[in-house]
Formats: C-alpha cells, sequence, structure tokens
C-alpha cells in the first residue's frame, strides 16, 4: 500500500537537492536528485533548476522549497549564499511559474529542517518547545512548539556577550580559529546558554555538517537543557518541503 507522498526540494549555496518523500515515515521514496546551484544563483536560474529536478523524477504534484532567506507569504526577505537579487522576490509565484502553475510551498531552509527533525527524527515523541540550530558557515534556528513550527527565527543573529552567536559558535568559526572541540564546545555553551534563558526549551537538536562528530563535541557542553545530534542530515531540509506543502493542502491554505 502506497502511503501519502509529497515532494521536496531544498535549495542551497553550493548544490539544489530534491526527492519524493513517504511522508508517513520520512524516507525518501527514491535517491535524491542533485545538481549544482546555478552561478549566478539568480532566481530565474533556480526556478529553472527546481523544474528540472521535479521533470527528472516525473514528479507532477505539489513542490515544496527550501531557500537560505527568511521567507514571509511566499516572498523572499533575506538572501544567504544566493544571489542577493532574491531579496524581494515573490519565490512562491516565481516557482510556480516554472513548474508550469503547480502549487508551491516555500520555506526558510532550516526551518524545513526542523519541521523533519520534530516529526521523524531526533525531535520526535518530544513535547514542548523544541529548538534545531544548524551550525555551519552560520548558525540557522527553527523552533517548534508540540510540532508546530514558528518561522523564520533567526537566533544567529541574537548578540550574546557582545558577539552574534554565529560569529563565536558557528563550526566555520572553530575552523577559521582552528580551534579545539573542547575550545569550540565552550563558545557553544555560552550561546546555549543565552537562548536557553530566554527560550526555556526542552531539548536542542544540533545540526550541520559538524554534527556528525557529535560525540567529539556535544557531551562537552554545560548548559542545562539536553542537546541531541540531527538523525535526517542531508535529507531532512527535502523531507520538511515536502511537509510544509502537505500541511498546507491539509488545512485549506493556498501554498
Amino acid at each position: 500500500m502506497v502511503g501519502i507522498r509529497g515532494f521536496g526540494v531544498d535549495v542551497g549555496g553550493s548544490g539544489i537537492k530534491g526527492a519524493l518523500v513517504d511522508l508517513e515515515t520520512g524516507e525518501l521514496v527514491e535517491e535524491r536528485i542533485k545538481i549544482a546551484t546555478p552561478y549566478p544563483s539568480t532566481p530565474d536560474a533556480v526556478a529553472a533548476t527546481v523544474a528540472e529536478i521535479a521533470a527528472r523524477a516525473g514528479w507532477d504534484g505539489p513542490v515544496g522549497v527550501t531557500l537560505p532567506s527568511v521567507v514571509t507569504n511566499g516572498i523572499a526577505r533575506t538572501a544567504a549564499n544566493i544571489d542577493e537579487s532574491w531579496i524581494g522576490t515573490d519565490a512562491r509565484t516565481l516557482f510556480s511559474t516554472a513548474l508550469r502553475g503547480r502549487a508551491v510551498t516555500v520555506l526558510n531552509d532550516a526551518d524545513a529542517a526542523g519541521l523533519a527533525e520534530d516529526r521523524y527524527g531526533a525531535g520526535k515523541d518530544v513535547d514542548g518547545v523544541v529548538v534545531l540550530l544548524t551550525f555551519g558557515t552560520g548558525i540557522g534556528s527553527a523552533v517548534l512548539h508540540n510540532g508546530v513550527l514558528l518561522p523564520n527565527t533567526e537566533f544567529g543573529h541574537m548578540e550574546v556577550d557582545g558577539m552574534e552567536a554565529e560569529h563565536r559558535a558557528a563550526s566555520s568559526v572553530k575552523d577559521t580559529k582552528s580551534l579545539s572541540y573542547k575550545e569550540w564546545a565552550a563558545e557553544v555553551t555560552r550561546v546555549l546558554c543565552r537562548f536557553e534563558d530566554l527560550l526555556w526549551p526542552d531539548l536542542f537538536i544540533a545540526g550541520g555538517g559538524i554534527s556528525r562528530k557529535h560525540e567529539k563535541w556535544i557531551p562537552r557542553l554545560e548548559n542545562r537543557t539536553p542537546v541531541v545530534p540531527a538523525t535526517l542530515l542531508n535529507t531532512a531540509g527535502i523531507v520538511g518541503a515536502a511537509m510544509a506543502t502537505q500541511n498546507s493542502l491539509e488545512k485549506g491554505i493556498a501554498p
């Protein structure tokens, strides 16, 4: 018996990835399709790539798309690691046009990962407030309460002891400053303590590439809230994008 399926596309600075998702299990039905992000990564060029991925997959239904942007009412308000011409673009209409009028939902990439991890991954069956933080070039954030997303949080830009959180504790800082895991974990602890004093979460989920080496740094953290590594890794954005479109359809909201 075939379960409910959706299609998600995750737009990143270096690659655009898409796949068909089983929304009952959160697993990819087929291997993801990846195409290098066009340069320059203008809206039209990225939209054409998203359409190509859907076509290669043989998918003709609604599509969920993540962007490394704050997205409100389908409009990209910021642009991180994509062309600045995205700012102010009606991304939902753009992608829908490229996909020949299909329904499209567009959301922030960290928000998509948070949705996926909360339902299928490290946050599954956790009640209360779950905060996903992606540690990479910067720090992305997603906040959920009992599975409901508070969209477009930007906690990586919060000031912590006179410095933006991501300038203190992104994984790129570890590399740039050649910090040991012990030294970097101390900076992450300072950031998490600030976040938890304001949010009082029940769980932090640590994502980003460095989460694959979680055993080297998560045990060194000294904040009070439990921290666990993300489990969906490079599929989380795709899965969350597919989820977002299905959620919109179920609520009767025009994606």
